[in-house]
């Protein structure tokens, strides 16, 4: 008995299931040019677009329009978290747990606490920063639909490159392709998932 099952769309310039497809990728030589692109494809309405560069680019963040960076707070959290814990360590120990009088010194001798206070403060900020930038970049990743994209190795080389994902709302295979060959880019790659 034969059933009848619909058949996936494929791009007809691609020859990729469009249920596969992750977006659309191009590429310029020049990083104004990026800045440029990346403006007009904010202006064109798609939001979820991602840049990929060599080196950083001055205004790019900008053009993007990423929100504010998280990290000093991370990294806030993580030095005072280290303060508080270190200080309370050193007072449980001198006061509560083993009070020993030395010199007649109080047994909350502050001053004497604050060199550890602070050592532990740098180490943990700096441990918070660390793995603040592994979770908020999302690493280690090992995969993404992006490495599929035959020549996206010039991206840590020589060219610069713009993603836009089939998510996004404005996202229209035909459309969104003809309008990224409006921008002149050097090609435009579909990024199979």
């Amino acid at each position: 008995m034969a059933t009848d099952y619909p058949t996936p769309l494929v791009d007809p310039e691609s020859g990729i299931r469009v249920d596969r497809i992750y977006g659309f990728m191009i590429d310029f030589e020049d990083p104004e040019e990026l800045l440029e692109a990346v403006e007009q494809i904010y202006k064109a309405g798609y939001r979820r677009i991602d840049a990929y560069t060599p080196f950083p680019v001055d205004g790019l963040d900008e053009a993007l329009r990423l929100g504010p960076n998280r990290l000093p707070l991370i990294v806030l959290g993580g030095g005072i978290i280290g303060a508080v814990g270190a200080f309370t360590l050193q007072y449980y120990a001198s006061v509560i747990d083993y009070p020993l009088n030395v010199g007649g010194r109080p047994l909350n001798s502050w001053p004497a606490f604050i060199p550890i206070t602070f050592e532990v403060a740098v180490l943990m900020a700096a441990f918070a920063a660390v793995l603040g930038m592994f979770i908020l970049n999302g690493l280690p990743q090992p995969y993404h639909p992006v490495f599929n994209v035959q020549h996206f190795e010039l991206a840590s080389r020589s060219h610069f490159f713009i993603s836009i994902e089939s998510q996004d709302p404005k996202f229209d295979l035909e459309d969104t392709r003809r309008f990224l060959e409006s921008l002149g880019p050097g090609t435009v790659s579909v990024i199979e998932n």
